[in-house]
């Protein structure tokens, strides 16, 4: 039986919108009131509980083992995780047509390291690794890793499973779904990611502001993220990719972001029509 839910007051959406930026970064305005309560009913619901007052109470009172299972879950329902395949291709054309072939010819080690920072349910660092497939001749014998984090572990097992259909899968060209993707026997509008696709790809639980960054990354993807983040949280964020990435590195945001006004670490740079950061030398840009 469904419980009966009171409405989220205003002063109750301040405690948690609160409560969401101290534990995340993400910076939700008033008008989000009706958004927050929607999110939260799940929460409430899976709790039985009928107040928000008693969720918040409920969340204060945890155990510290408790708490980062259940702030992961508050964090869960209240992210938003929109994407595709190949979303803003022009970008994934950049990647597999200049960064790529770039970095075959300056790296010496021979591995290469890419980050989807916020990789929502998966198909951004999977079209990653098909860009990567597609210029395999120039990476053979090399490690290569792409890690895959975000703040959802929801979304984390969906990428995992890595069962996509419908929108999520329309921009990919057809000779790449019949070269990555298997058709599902039982359902034929969906498909499955393949296992070389599979392997290339390691999902992983990450906070950016509470967790530790990996490190030595040859190409960070963090698209469309920063809008949630006031200018503190934002330049705190870039600040961190910055000791994350490698000298000869690549950043990517969403087409409509910018470092302007928020970290003078790294440089603008369009490559083929698509908006791209690089690091500064590191001694130039500012805190270091």
């Amino acid at each position: 039986m469904e419980i009966q839910i009171k409405r989220l007051t205003e002063e109750e959406f301040r405690k948690f919108a609160k409560l969401v930026y101290e534990e995340s970064g993400i910076f939700l305005k008033d008008t989000k009131l009706t958004l927050l309560s929607n999110r939260l009913r799940k929460r409430l619901q899976a709790l039985r509980l009928s107040e928000f007052s008693d969720y918040y109470n409920y969340l204060q009172n945890l155990t510290p083992s408790e708490k980062k299972q259940e702030y992961e879950q508050l964090l869960d329902v209240v992210s938003t995780n929109e994407t595709y395949f190949f979303r803003n291709e022009r970008q994934f054309e950049a990647l597999e047509k200049h960064c790529l072939p770039d970095l075959a010819g300056k790296i010496r080690n021979r591995r290469l390291r890419i980050w989807s920072a916020a990789c929502s349910t998966g198909e951004e660092p999977y079209t990653i690794a098909i860009c990567v497939l597609e210029n395999m001749p120039l990476f053979r014998d090399w490690q290569i890793e792409i890690i895959a984090t975000d703040i959802a572990p929801s979304v984390l097992d969906f990428g995992r499973m890595g069962k996509y259909s419908g929108r999520r899968i329309e921009k990919v060209p057809p000779s790449f779904l019949e070269k990555y993707f298997n058709r599902d026997s039982a359902n034929p509008e969906e498909y499955w990611v393949k296992g070389e696709l599979k392997r290339m790809v390691q999902f992983s639980y990450l906070n950016f502001f509470k967790s530790p960054f990996p490190k030595e990354i040859d190409i960070i993807f963090c698209r469309n993220v920063m809008i949630y983040f006031d200018k503190k949280h934002q330049a705190e964020l870039i600040a961190k990719f910055y000791n994350s990435i490698l000298p000869h590195g690549y950043l990517f945001i969403g087409h409509s972001e910018t470092l302007h006004s928020i970290s003078d670490d790294f440089s603008y740079q369009k490559v083929l029509d698509s908006p791209v950061y690089v690091p500064k030398p590191r001694g130039r840009g500012d805190g270091f």
